[in-house]
């Protein structure tokens, strides 16, 4: 079989160089300059069948397209080393493409599924957003006042974590890092909270 970059094998390069170039624009920092590349997450239902063949409601769409890319391009390329021992030859570039998706796929899917079931997330279409009310949570980074959101950890009815943005439901509370608390209210992407060794007072 010929070197990475010989036709045959360049579906697999690609895909491998793409897995670089993205890796290098999440760690550089450079992809906060073009926006939230999982802004569209929500707007996959994670029981659809799209979700259920393909394992991409279980991560977040970067996630999962790192992960696709890698198994693309290293399950192709090992592909093509077993074709070329058996028959000689490698499969042509269009044909390689082919089988290497099918290959991958399935693969692929089985490995963001198991990956996403330790992932934790911001949101998750699981459940319904608002079926966090209600629930325990801890402040994990950051000391939430009024105005300044803290990031707290949630486990949903189904023991899921969530990571959601809190602020106190009362205008004088601090929450620190550690602080146990219970989600009382939600606007927009933000949950107001009251801590739980604290008096619970509903907005009216």
């Amino acid at each position: 079989m010929g070197g990475l970059l010989a036709p045959e094998n360049l579906p697999f390069a690609v895909a491998l160089a793409l897995l670089a170039l993205l890796v290098i624009v999440q760690v550089t920092g450079i992809s906060d300059f073009l926006g939230d590349a999982d802004g569209h997450d929500a707007d996959l239902d994670a029981g659809s069948a799209l979700a259920s063949v393909t394992g991409l409601g279980a991560l977040p769409f970067v996630v999962w397209l790192s992960f696709f890319l890698a198994t693309f391009g290293l399950v192709g390329l090992s592909m093509q080393e077993l074709v070329t021992s058996f028959f000689g030859a490698p499969f042509g570039p269009g044909a390689a493409t082919a089988m290497g998706l099918l290959a991958a796929w399935p693969v692929n899917t089985v490995i963001t599924r198991l990956v996403g079931r330790i992932w934790p997330h911001d949101e998750t279409t699981a459940v319904p957003v608002d079926a966090l009310l209600g629930r325990k949570g801890t402040i994990q980074i950051g000391r939430a006042t009024r105005g300044s959101a803290a990031r707290a950890q949630v486990r949903d009815v189904h023991g899921q974590v969530h990571l959601v943005m809190v602020e106190p439901h009362e205008d004088s509370a601090v929450l620190g890092e550690g602080c146990e608390v219970l989600l009382v209210r939600r606007d927009g992407e933000t949950f107001y909270a009251v801590p739980m060794d604290g008096p619970l007072r509903l907005a009216d």
